[in-house]
């Protein structure tokens, strides 16, 4: 089983949830959260007065999934979150070593599917 995190522009979130869902995630957790990479913030004029945004506006994804779909959620996230411009986002994967499902009580892989 992987988590993958996807931190991505607000602007995509739609489209990326449907191609994730169709790529065979059964859920995911969505956060609005701030940050910067590479673009380090933005400059922007509020009534003539020039202010720094250090903090972008950005969406986090957290998806738990079984080995076997990583790459084809990997792919959906990649190519529908991409507008070609700075800032598009990243993913990362890491390893899940145990997932429970607290109503049933169903651990690993059967409690992330369906």
């Amino acid at each position: 089983m992987k988590m993958i995190v996807a931190v991505i522009k607000p602007s995509r979130l739609d489209a990326v949830l449907d191609a994730v869902t169709e790529a065979g995630a059964s859920g995911l957790t969505v956060t609005e959260v701030r940050g910067y990479g590479r673009q380090r913030g933005k400059t922007e004029v509020y009534r003539g007065a020039e202010y720094e945004v250090k903090l972008l506006p950005k969406v986090k994804l957290e998806i738990a999934v079984p080995s076997d779909i990583v790459g084809a959620v990997i792919d959906a996230v990649q190519r529908t979150a991409n507008t070609g411009k700075i800032g598009d986002g990243k993913v990362f994967v890491l390893d899940l070593e145990q997932a429970l499902r607290i109503r049933t009580g169903e651990t690993d892989a059967a409690a992330i599917t369906g």
